[in-house]
């Protein structure tokens, strides 16, 4: 029953720490130690302030650093690690009361969602940096800020209704997912095969 009642807070908490992990503890921590939301399991322990007040200041630094051109692929690059195993922890931790037989799948779910979601921001970013316009980065980034708070809103205030918006935007994440690996794979196919044939014109 405690699963279930915890759907909403895994999937879309997966889901939004691809794409804001740092933002996603401290948001889930304070509503947590504000009562606003039960946290499952071990979980808890991301309501000590120490933990919400770090991840804030965390999530401060990438709220700038997401939104500078070439900055946001060098961070994009570096949490491409850390967010999935960070969104794995998060499920292992939410799933102590059901023991490892539970805790383990409950891992890899979160962490495989948490890194589709972060392999798609990446790749997005990548093809929006090589636009010339420059304004099109900030956008981007500002609305996967408000996207993600929104989404943890949702989780805290509406948890049925954040159920049925985290499957919509998980499904446009996959949508999303397939597009931006084909526009990169055309592009590569592009780049290799001019170079090959100015190889070959030599």
């Amino acid at each position: 029953m405690e699963a279930l009642s915890s759907l909403p807070l895994l999937l879309g908490g997966s889901w939004t720490s691809g794409v804001r992990l740092y933002l996603t503890v401290a948001v889930l921590g304070f509503a947590g130690r504000m009562g606003w939301i039960g946290l499952p399991g071990d979980l808890k322990v991301i309501s000590n302030p120490l933990v919400f007040i770090a991840a804030g200041l965390l999530y401060g630094i990438e709220f700038f650093a997401d939104k500078i051109k070439y900055i946001d692929t060098i961070w994009d690059s570096i949490h491409t690690f850390i967010k999935p195993i960070g969104a794995a922890a998060l499920g292992f931790a939410a799933g102590s009361n059901l023991g490892p037989v539970a805790q383990i799948p409950l891992a890899m779910i979160c962490g495989t969602l948490s890194g589709g979601t972060q392999l798609t921001k990446a790749g997005t970013r990548l093809a929006i940096n090589a636009s010339p316009e420059p304004v099109s980065n900030a956008v981007v980034s500002t609305t996967e800020d408000g996207l993600s708070i929104f989404v943890l809103y949702m989780i805290v205030k509406h948890p049925v209704i954040a159920t049925v918006v985290i499957i919509l935007v998980l499904a446009l994440t996959v949508w999303l997912f397939i597009k931006v690996f084909k526009f990169i794979k055309k592009v590569l196919g592009f780049l290799f095969g001019r170079k090959e044939g100015s190889g070959q014109n030599k």
